[in-house]
């Protein structure tokens, strides 16, 4: 499969698509279904705190000046807000949005794809951000991965 060469290779796309299939797995392939109001109104307080933590991150990017997309390069690197607590804010909130939805769609085979999600962003983008953190701002760089957490 050809991926069009104008295709927006980015995160938010990715977890649009996960979403995607994780309504498609929960209606075509549920494997198991465990729908109920408690887990629905779990699902739904979920995906809605992965949104917050979305925005809440993003919002850092808007107060240090520096591009949002993955592929640009950084003018600063965030280590306040959310960034303190780990180094992929933006990225755990679209996981926990997935888990979320993946609950609300109460099919185990949703929350498979919401589990594998993590291992896809970190290899398609994260492992790429890091080392362009290294190459522009090198040993503060550094330094901050010795002390937050990736995920």
């Amino acid at each position: 499969m050809t991926i069009h060469r104008d295709f927006p290779d980015l995160p938010p796309v990715w977890a649009l698509g996960a979403i995607l299939a994780e309504w498609l797995v929960a209606s075509w392939l549920p494997l198991w279904r465990f729908a109920a109001p408690a887990t629905t109104a779990i699902g739904i307080a979920l995906f809605l705190g992965g949104i917050a933590v979305i925005l809440w991150s993003a919002l850092w990017f808007w107060r240090k000046r520096t591009p949002i997309e993955p592929r640009n390069v950084p003018k600063a690197l965030i280590v306040e807000g959310p960034y303190r607590l780990n180094r992929n804010p933006i990225y755990t909130g679209m996981t926990l949005a997935l888990f979320g939805a993946a609950l609300w769609f109460g099919a185990l085979s949703a929350l498979i794809v919401a589990a594998v999600f993590p291992f896809v962003i970190t290899h398609r983008f994260i492992m790429g951000e890091e080392a362009g953190l290294r190459q522009t701002f090198g040993t503060e760089a550094e330094a901050y991965f010795r002390r937050t957490r990736r995920w």
